[in-house]
């Protein structure tokens, strides 16, 4: 063998194993390329699936945030409807007149005066109804007016032997309804 053949046998050799590690170098190669390619597309499903619930959490938020908002405005609007209603209830409460206030008035004036037990009571009115209270009043033993409170009508009472003071205003028995019937009115104004 010559000295070339020994030098062509090495480089086809060389040749071959540097083909051979290039080979190699290029399966490796496209296997790091397939795996960053396959980390890229779970990366960017990962994205987009959290990008997608961010979106559904903002849009539930944004949902839940109006339901809330029209909850609150419809209940203003409720609320603005029955201080209207209560509004023209004490008009027309105010607006009683004749034998109609009388007999509402000399009612609360004695239950007023059932609660002092015979005792010296001093009665409170307003400033319209001081001439009938005081024409009630000389009906009764005891009991006298001694001046005006702001009110609808009715009365409030109280006396210098007793601490109590006992209101039979309009206003106390309206308010007393009022809370009583105020989930019934709502039904009926509301439907609901």
């Amino acid at each position: 063998m010559s000295l070339d053949t020994v030098v062509e046998d090495i480089r086809d050799e060389a040749r071959a194993r540097a083909e051979e590690i290039r080979e190699q170098a290029d399966a490796e190669a496209d296997e790091i390329i397939a795996d960053a390619e396959a980390d890229a597309e779970r990366i960017r499903e990962e994205r987009l699936a959290e990008a997608d619930r961010q979106v559904e959490r903002e849009r539930e938020q944004t949902l839940s945030s109006a339901k809330l908002e029209a909850k609150q405005e419809r209940l203003a609007a409720r609320r603005d409807v029955l201080n209207d209603v209560r509004d023209g209830v004490e008009s027309e409460i105010a607006a009683f007149e004749g034998e109609r206030r009388r007999e509402l008035t000399e009612t609360l004036l004695d239950a007023t005066v059932a609660e002092f037990d015979g005792k010296d009571v001093a009665v409170y009115t307003r400033a319209e109804d001081i001439e009938l209270v005081e024409e009630l009043c000389e009906e009764r033993e005891n009991v006298e007016v001694d001046g005006e409170v702001d009110c609808l009508g009715g009365v409030v009472g109280e006396s210098d032997a007793s601490r109590v003071r006992v209101n039979n205003t309009f206003d106390s028995v309206l308010a007393e309804v009022w809370d009583d019937e105020l989930k019934g009115l709502s039904e009926r104004l509301f439907d609901t």
